[in-house]
C-alpha cells in the first residue's frame, strides 16, 4: 500500500512540475481598436460634421505576445486562409506574422527578461533595423494624439511642440483580464492648444491595466508602462486589450530578434525621421498638414 501511495505521489509531483513549466510559456492575443474621430475629439480638435463623415470608421487589428521563461516577442498578426488546414480546428485559418514597412511602421518588439532589455525591429527605406529601447512612460503624451501643423511661412521648419504635463495616478480599481487580477494606473496628459484662436488646456486620460502574476515586464505600447505585465491600455478612441491566453511551448527562435537586422540608435533614428519630415514639408503644397503621432512609433 505504501508503495502505491509513493508512486501516486511521485506521479502527482511530476504532473505539478510539468504544469508549472508549461505555464512559463505561451501566447497572449491582443486586439487594438482605433477610432480616428474620437481620438481627434479627445485632443481638442473641432471637426466639422462633413469632415467627420469622410473620416475612416474605427478599425481593429490583432497582435500576439509570445513568451517563454527568458524572452518574449510582440508583433502584428494576420489571419490567413491555409489550404493545408494548419490552423487546427479553426476552419483552415492559420496565423502569420506580418512586418509592415514605411516611415517607422508597425514594429516587432523583443524582450529579454534577465537584463530587462527591449529591442525594436522595423523596416525603413527597404532596410530592416533593430534599435535598443526600454519600457518607460512617455512624457510626450498618451496612447496617440492628433496634432495640427501648418501656417508657417517657412514650410521646411516644424513648429516647436511644448511637452504636455504628465500626471500618474494609481487607483484602487481592479479588473480581471484573461483570468488575471489587474491593477489600474491612470496617465493624465494636459497640454495647451489653440481652438478658434483661443488657448485652451486639453487633458487626455489613458488607463493602463497591469498584473504582476505573469512574472515579467511587458506593455503592448513600450512608452505606456509603469510596472508588471500590461494587459490593457484604454484611451478615448484607442485601446489595446488582451483577449486570450494559451499556455504552450514557444521556441527560442520565435522570441529572438532577427540576426540580419542593422543596428540603429535612437539618435540616428530621430535624425532620419526629421530629415524625412523636412523633405515632406519641402515637397508638399502650402497649407496645413494633419498627422497622427503615436508615442514610440
Amino acid at each position: 500500500m505504501k508503495k502505491i501511495i509513493c508512486v501516486l505521489m511521485s506521479v502527482f509531483a511530476m504532473v505539478s512540475v510539468a504544469d508549472a513549466q508549461k505555464k512559463t510559456a505561451g501566447a497572449i492575443q491582443f486586439e487594438t481598436t482605433i477610432d480616428p474621430a474620437a481620438m481627434a475629439a479627445a485632443s481638442g480638435m473641432q471637426i466639422p460634421d462633413q469632415m467627420k463623415a469622410r473620416m475612416p470608421s474605427s478599425s481593429k487589428s490583432n497582435f500576439e505576445l509570445l513568451f517563454n521563461a527568458t524572452n518574449a516577442s510582440y508583433m502584428p498578426v494576420e489571419d490567413i486562409e491555409d489550404s493545408n488546414g494548419a490552423g487546427g480546428g479553426g476552419g483552415g485559418i492559420g496565423r502569420m506574422m506580418m512586418r509592415f514597412g514605411g516611415g517607422g511602421g508597425n514594429r516587432e518588439y523583443y524582450y529579454s527578461f534577465a537584463d530587462q532589455k527591449l529591442t525594436e525591429v522595423f523596416d525603413l527605406n527597404d532596410t530592416t533595423y533593430y534599435m535598443p529601447s526600454k519600457l518607460s512612460l512617455s512624457t510626450s503624451g498618451p496612447i496617440g494624439s492628433f496634432r495640427m501643423g501648418g501656417g508657417n511661412a517657412d514650410t521646411a521648419k516644424a513648429k516647436p511642440v511644448v511637452p504636455p504635463k504628465i500626471e500618474v495616478l494609481k487607483t484602487d480599481a481592479t479588473k480581471k483580464i484573461i483570468g488575471f487580477d489587474c491593477k489600474e494606473v491612470i496617465v493624465k496628459s494636459t497640454r495647451s492648444v489653440k481652438i478658434l484662436d483661443m488657448d485652451k488646456d486639453v487633458t487626455e486620460e489613458t488607463h493602463i491595466w497591469y498584473t504582476n502574476d505573469l512574472g515579467f515586464n511587458f506593455s503592448p505600447n513600450p512608452k505606456m508602462w509603469t510596472e508588471g505585465t500590461v494587459l490593457a491600455i484604454e484611451g478615448r478612441g484607442s485601446s489595446t486589450i488582451a483577449k486570450s491566453i494559451e499556455y504552450r511551448g514557444v521556441s527560442a527562435k520565435d522570441v529572438t530578434p532577427p540576426k540580419k537586422a542593422k543596428l540603429i540608435t535612437e539618435e540616428e533614428y530621430k535624425i532620419k525621421m526629421d530629415n524625412m519630415m523636412k523633405r515632406f514639408r519641402q515637397n508638399r503644397p502650402g497649407g496645413g498638414v494633419q498627422r497622427i503621432v503615436v508615442p514610440g512609433n
